[in-house]
């Protein structure tokens, strides 16, 4: 699997809306792939939400990925599931997601990291990397733990407090993909941003 350049990940927000006209000005500007994550919104609306996100990630040809909803993600034919220490099981996902990508968050962690591509991980996720204004509390992930999990041979992601400033520390510590939110979508332009962040994977 080949995962590199920017990966979008949704804010959490109520106007939905809004965010639709968000994410299709980011596509608009190029993404590697786009997650779907809202924590604090019912399943129920997580399934109708998603189903139209994903309806307009494959009608611009970007790989979809719903955070933590193996079933929904199946029902609404997502490309992929990302999931979080709280998640869910990953063998039980991998089994369930037979042909579609699945990502895992690993914090800190390059045991975690291992664990995860043992048991059928496609990618994973590192952080926060810096300061994360979407989780302050985040715990941090040194930029050595790139290096280290090469070997892993899956795409790594580097997500948490990403701005275009600090992007290309992480392109030079070995992230393949980058997982941004508020650089993103609170930009004033975001399809300006979004193309901004391609130019990084360009050389």
């Amino acid at each position: 699997m080949k995962l590199r350049g920017l990966y979008a990940v949704t804010p959490d927000t109520e106007d939905q809306a809004q965010l639709l006209a968000q994410v299709y000005d980011a596509l608009d500007g190029g993404l590697a792939a786009l997650q779907f994550r809202q924590k604090r919104m019912p399943p129920a609306e997580v399934l109708g939400c998603a189903k139209g996100f994903a309806s307009l990630c494959r009608s611009k040809g970007v790989p979809f990925i719903l955070n933590d909803y193996v079933e929904i993600a199946i029902a609404i034919g997502a490309d992929g599931v990302h999931l979080g220490r709280d998640d869910g099981d990953i063998p039980r996902a991998r089994s369930m997601l037979k042909g579609k990508l699945l990502g895992v968050s690993c914090y800190d962690s390059l045991d975690r990291a291992r664990a995860a591509v043992a048991a059928g991980a496609d990618y994973i996720a590192f952080g926060s990397v810096f300061p994360s204004p979407t989780k302050p509390s985040a715990v941090r992930a040194p930029l050595s733990l790139f290096d280290e999990a090469k070997s892993l041979g899956v795409p790594l992601v580097a997500i948490g407090g990403i701005t275009l400033d600090n992007a290309p520390q992480l392109l030079r510590a070995g992230a393949d993909a980058l997982a941004v939110v508020s650089d993103l979508f609170d930009a004033p332009d975001i399809a300006a941003r979004a193309r901004a962040y391609g130019k990084l994977f360009a050389t």
